[in-house]
């Protein structure tokens, strides 16, 4: 995509659920699901702010909308997405009303952000964090190796 934009994922229109696990000091892992791409996993370096840091969060957006159009448009999203936490907070700036709110760069450099409507996104049941428990290990192992490595394309970044 042209310009300095972050990719919102249609306004956060096209996330459909998730969870993100910062239980691990300096990494956030977890999942999140989209129109059309289906389960994504993430691996983050850094960590939740405020009341969130060191916890699992869950989220299920209750605006999802499953169209085509975000087949055209999240096509050159990274898959898994690997990369650095920005800011990962339920109340990202004073002057706004708090919210779940999910920024992070890719490591090809491209700029991702989610925000939700308040009521979507909570911190994580011990019965959720159980469940949670062997796929956020899963995909910690699967992808810990991969962080900071570059590929060959991530010269090319764009901000999508």
């Amino acid at each position: 995509m042209e310009g300095n934009v972050a990719q919102k994922f249609g306004n956060s229109r096209w996330v459909q659920e998730g969870f993100l696990d910062n239980r691990e000091d300096g990494t956030v892992v977890g999942q999140i699901t989209f129109a059309v791409l289906g389960p994504v996993d993430v691996y983050l370096a850094g960590n939740c702010r405020g009341e969130i840091a060191g916890k699992v969060i869950r989220f299920k957006n209750s605006r999802f909308a499953d169209e085509d159009l975000a087949g055209q448009v999240l096509g050159d999203v990274e898959i898994p997405q690997i990369g650095d936490a920005s800011l990962i907070s339920f109340d990202p700036h004073p002057h706004l009303v708090p919210h779940p709110y999910i920024e992070w760069f890719s490591m090809k450099k491209n700029h991702y952000r989610i925000e939700l409507a308040p009521e979507d996104a909570w911190i994580a049941t011990e019965a959720e964090v159980a469940e949670i428990h062997p796929v956020s290990c899963g995909i910690r192992d699967r992808l810990k190796g991969l962080y900071g490595r570059k590929s060959a394309a991530a010269d090319e970044s764009e901000w999508v």
